[in-house]
């Protein structure tokens, strides 16, 4: 399974490695909000969370799944720029000027890409165009609970207002943390746009794609960039361009944007934190005796990003509830798993930090 870029005609100098200080306040937040998805920014995490005012810390849980399950394709609004070749701004304010250049189809589509079942890599008629497809919509977003599908509802009703709460909300949090932590990391990303950049103008496109990472491949005889994930997913680069979009925040994440119609970016972390503390033997043998299966290793994906009941898993792989119920019953014994109720769904969620025991080398392959 992988995700993989067509390049064919792709000249060198569409090619650009570039920071963006929305993409990092997206995977800040995320981070804020899972942070067991990062054990070394856990400090951090808690430090920002300590001295949150109680209001921002309750605005950042009204549209948290726009950034929990990793982060919306709204933090790179430039990917979705008509012209496929516009590059990220170099402050906070440049970016989000950008996000008022998305059409409003494309905004409520990725705002509604975690709740709603758009083809993601193909493209697919827009929630606003189709009542069938928003009332599909709603029936997702209300599964996770009345705060997601009052914002769905907002979102849906009037998408001009909400991309207002969302740039007040992305300048309150620049004033109350993120301001700080940029003025850090800055400095690292542009270091490693610099290096990645030189790779690409003195050995070429294979020798930066492999400084990325080790996940990520070339094959030039196919003009085809493939990205070892455990998803699918097919883009191109067409008329466009690629853009190489380092962060410091990011591990074990490595994104791709492959929406339909958006230029192709890889979101890729420049640095690891220390590896975690291995399991007991007794564990370990019971854990990974659970994920040996391939189909629960693919449903561990699906968990470790969000909260999903029985019936969307089942058809998210073509199987039958059952067939799915007996995987997660294998995967809760092991203490893989964690439910909740929320009215008459229940929903299954991956307990990350378990599953951080493991090793950091199964962590970043579920979450690549």
């Amino acid at each position: 399974m992988s995700v993989r870029i067509d390049i064919a005609g792709l000249r060198p100098e569409r090619i650009a490695v570039v920071p963006s200080p929305l993409a990092e306040l997206g995977m800040a937040l995320h981070a804020l909000s899972e942070p067991g998805h990062h054990p070394g920014l856990q400090g951090w995490a808690t430090g920002v969370t300590a001295r949150l005012d109680p209001h921002l810390a309750d605005r950042m849980c009204e549209a948290d799944f726009l950034w929990r399950t990793t982060f919306s394709d709204l933090f790179m609004p430039f990917a979705g720029v008509p012209g496929r070749g516009t590059l990220p701004g170099a402050t906070l304010a440049e970016d989000l000027d950008l996000l008022d250049k998305l059409t409003d189809e494309q905004f409520v589509d990725a705002a509604l890409e975690f709740t709603c079942a758009l083809p993601y890599s193909t493209g697919g008629i827009s929630a606003l165009a189709d009542a069938g497809v928003r009332r599909r919509a709603l029936e997702l977003a209300a599964a996770r609970g009345p705060q997601q599908l009052r914002f769905s509802e907002r979102l849906l009703a009037d998408p001009p207002r909400i991309r207002g709460w969302l740039r007040q909300f992305a300048r309150d949090c620049d004033e109350a943390f993120f301001a700080e932590a940029w003025s850090r990391l800055r400095h690292q990303l542009a270091a490693d746009a610099r290096h990645k950049t030189d790779l690409l103008r003195r050995k070429g496109l294979a020798e930066a794609l492999a400084a990325v990472s080790p996940a990520v491949s070339l094959d030039e005889d196919a003009a085809r960039i493939t990205v070892d994930k455990l998803g699918e997913g097919r883009s191109a680069t067409a008329d466009g361009g690629l853009l190489l979009v380092p962060t410091s925040l990011g591990w074990p994440h490595l994104m791709v944007l492959h929406r339909h119609g958006w230029q192709p970016v890889l979101h890729y972390p420049v640095g690891s934190p220390e590896p975690v503390s291995p399991p007991s033997v007794e564990q370990l043998t019971l854990r990974m005796s659970a994920l040996s299966h391939p189909v629960r290793m693919r449903i561990c994906r699906h968990l470790a990003r969000s909260a999903y009941t029985t019936s969307e898993l089942a058809q998210a792989h073509g199987m039958t509830p059952p067939e799915i119920s007996r995987h997660l019953g294998v995967l809760k014994k092991a203490g893989l798993i964690t439910t909740r109720r929320r009215g008459r769904y229940v929903l299954h969620q991956l307990d990350v930090t378990v599953v951080a025991r493991l090793g950091g080398d199964f962590l970043e392959g579920i979450l690549r």
